[in-house]
């Protein structure tokens, strides 16, 4: 798999993220879900499952079976313990995309959590849209208010920093056809792979 032309897909929650993959996925483009991944890993990776308990403490896995709840309170206590947990997790999924075969990856954190830094992208595609739309978005797919939804928003970088780091912006506000947005995308990756 040539490096050069793996595409990172981020963006804030409530951002549509997941159907712009849906319509990529039209297109006959699998997309590597970063969040899904790391779930995944860390039910059934043994380096992994043993580098949490080491961090996080035995309590973390009953057999092999994540507490939730333990990690929840460990990720909560502080920004060092959550980026403690991120030098163990994001590694392995970073290994588990290069190894998977798949160009395309879709991660909400890519630049907060340094993963951008772990894989060499040759683009980053931001799908954003305006607040009041996630904060709508979140309530009705949480059931949560909307000060919860807000609290959710902040907890991650701002929209308009991560659209300033991508190379490209897809408006998924409701209003702006995607799919036109999403071809000329494709287009002009194909172009720049091209060169």
């Amino acid at each position: 798999m040539d490096s050069r032309h793996f595409v990172a897909i981020t963006g804030g929650i409530g951002s549509g993220k997941s159907f712009v993959c849906q319509l990529l996925n039209r297109h006959g483009i699998e997309v590597y879900d970063c969040d899904a991944a790391a779930k995944r890993l860390m039910r059934t990776s043994e380096p992994l499952r043993r580098g949490l308990r080491q961090l996080v403490g035995p309590a973390v896995y009953r057999g092999c079976i994540l507490q939730k709840r333990v990690l929840a309170e460990f990720l909560l206590a502080s920004e060092e313990n959550k980026q403690a947990v991120n030098e163990v997790v994001h590694p392995a999924v970073a290994a588990d995309f290069m190894a998977s075969g798949l160009q395309w990856l879709e991660s909400a954190i890519l630049f907060d959590s340094g993963f951008h830094r772990r894989v060499p992208f040759a683009k980053v595609v931001c799908v954003s849209a305006p607040l009041d739309v996630r904060i709508e978005r979140i309530m009705r797919r949480d059931g949560i208010s909307a000060e919860k939804a807000l609290e959710w928003i902040h907890r991650q970088m701002p929209q308009e920093q991560v659209e300033a780091l991508s190379d490209f912006v897809v408006v998924n506000d409701g209003k702006a056809p995607l799919e036109p947005q999403v071809d000329t995308l494709l287009e002009q990756l194909s172009q720049s792979a091209n060169q």
